[in-house]
């Protein structure tokens, strides 16, 4: 490769100028100048991973526990093409990733002649993805359209921005070009629409908050607990949305907005403000049927605005922003009711009793993760029964961005998601719940785990299939099984193949011992649950209501 500067080197000089530190991904004929430029400048870590999708979850992961922009590199076309479904999670999510991809020489686009790895229309399968999507017009260029991509990707609503340069742009002399880093700009509200909110909040007397994912992504935490405190009102959290407030905080009713409790106590709510989320149905399920008189709305995103429920007062705006001025805008005085504070914990105790009661001997699981993770731990649930049933709820949550799931509800993302939270924070301890046929998903990021020495602890909760599906099948087609029942490899014997830690775990009573064990090891370390040894828990989750 030549010294003198090349659209590779335009590439990494863009990323530097935006703090860019770690980038994910698998190097290819496609972007080698990238990575060649990658190298030899020296600034920035490249995570060598094992699939495009488990790159992608990566960055998306990375981007969730820092807050900073993810970024991953793909191979064009096919290599592209295996980060779409990682890329829909992202971009559900709302996770600031940059995604880098080359294509083929620009004079050969449009032509059909088969040029290795072409793609009939790769920057339309781009933008079907992402946030948005451009293709690098000129090798000049590259600059300014990564800075407008990474500024784009970090402004709310924030998401996925992709990028693809084609290859004899990344090969040409790029001059150098300095510019300011990327400056996501943030929406005041209207100081009329939040005189009106605080208006209605400062006459509730059982005023309830829903916090999303909206409030983690403007670092509004201290806002939403400053307003909910002084309003005295209780806080559900989306499960996007979860540790803007600590779960063991008297007004927070974590993410049990779909629980019979919740139900209840939204029957006596005279005020619903709705902050940074879009109110998921599988969430809240029936609430349109017991909505309160008014509700209030905050959020960034002016599409957002009464998407899911009619709003009587909307706030357009930065959640930050707009939550300090609706606690400045309320009066001293604001009296909820004096019993509305026992009403909130009680229902908080009788929805986590419910679920609790349904684990059965699994609640040994769940107390162990408390008794030995500290707070600030980094909790990831693939999609499985255990987290679906009760850890996407009780598995407790207390500082934001240490909650990391599947939000679009697709399977094995969880194992690449964990990589990449730790590498994001590796101060922190990172616990990964999966399912066997999760894990299988994307089972080659566990070389990716060894080769980076990540810590992480991965409780595999083995029933010898796709234990959601099966449920659902057994609910609602008489018992039949179609394409559920898998055959797993040794998973203790793979792990070790790795270089990792491994054990099984037939009993309960030795589950706390091992993840004991399993934190002391200090390398990728897996814990298999036998549920065929354990047994069943108390009561079968059948999937989210459907539609």
């Amino acid at each position: 490769m030549s010294e003198q500067p090349t659209g590779g080197d335009a590439v990494v000089q863009a990323l530097e100028q935006a703090g860019v530190r770690v980038v994910f991904g698998l190097i290819s004929i496609h972007n080698l100048p990238i990575y060649d430029a990658l190298q030899r400048r020296g600034t920035i870590r490249a995570i060598t991973c094992r699939s495009e999708a488990g790159a992608a979850n990566m960055a998306d992961a990375y981007a969730r526990a820092s807050g900073q922009l993810g970024v991953v590199i793909t191979s064009t076309g096919a290599g592209a093409g295996n980060a779409m479904g990682s890329l829909v999670e992202a971009q559900t999510a709302g996770s600031p990733v940059l995604h880098l991809t080359g294509n083929i020489a620009s004079t050969a686009h449009g032509l059909g002649r088969g040029a290795i790895h072409e793609t009939k229309d790769q920057l339309g399968m781009l933008q079907a993805v992402s946030k948005a999507a451009w293709r690098v017009p000129a090798p000049a260029a590259i600059p300014t359209t990564l800075h407008a991509a990474i500024e784009a990707a970090l402004t709310a609503p924030r998401g996925v921005a992709s990028v693809e340069i084609p290859i004899d742009f990344q090969y040409a002399a790029v001059p150098p070009l300095a510019l300011p880093p990327p400056a996501p700009s943030r929406r005041a509200p209207a100081p009329d629409a939040v005189r009106a909110a605080a208006a209605r909040l400062a006459r509730a007397r059982r005023p309830l908050i829903v916090s999303g994912s909206g409030i983690l992504a403007a670092e509004a935490a201290a806002e939403l607990r400053a307003l909910a405190e002084a309003l005295g009102a209780g806080v559900v959290t989306s499960g996007a949305g979860r540790g803007a407030l600590p779960e063991d905080h008297p007004l927070c009713l974590g993410n049990h907005g779909n629980s019979a409790a919740v139900h209840e106590l939204l029957a006596t709510v005279d005020v619903l403000l709705l902050v940074g989320t879009r109110a998921r149905p599988n969430e809240l399920v029936d609430w349109a049927s017991r909505l309160p008189p008014t509700i209030v709305q905050v959020d960034a995103d002016p599409l957002a605005m009464g998407r899911t429920f009619p709003v009587t007062v909307p706030v357009l705006g930065d959640a930050r922003l707009a939550l300090a001025a609706l606690r400045e805008a309320l009066p001293r005085d604001t009296r909820p009711d004096p019993e509305y504070a026992e009403a909130i914990a009680a229902t908080r105790a009788a929805a986590v009793a419910a679920l609790r009661q349904r684990m059965g001997p699994y609640t040994a699981v769940l107390d162990a993760l408390h008794a030995r993770l500290p707070r600030d731990a980094i909790k990831v649930r693939d999609v499985t029964v255990a987290t679906s049933a009760w850890g996407n709820r009780l598995l407790a949550i207390y500082e934001p961005r240490t909650s990391i799931h599947a939000v679009g509800g697709g399977i094995g993302q969880g194992l690449a998601m964990a990589i990449g939270a730790q590498l994001a924070r590796p101060d922190r301890r990172v616990v990964l719940l999966v399912g066997d046929g999760g894990l299988m998903c994307n089972i080659g990021e566990l070389a990716c785990a060894a080769q980076e020495r990540t810590p992480i602890v991965i409780v595999l909760f083995n029933d010898g299939g796709y234990g959601v599906l099966r449920a659902i099948q057994e609910h609602r087609l008489d018992g039949r099984h179609i394409g559920v029942d898998l055959q797993p490899p040794d998973f203790v014997r793979l792990t070790t193949a790795f270089g990792g830690w491994a054990r099984r775990v037939g009993d309960l009573t030795q589950f706390d011992a091992a993840l004991a064990e399993a934190l002391e090891s200090r390398r990728p370390a897996l814990i298999e649950l036998d549920m065929a040894a354990i047994g069943a828990p108390a009561a079968t989750f059948a999937g989210p209501p459907p539609g």
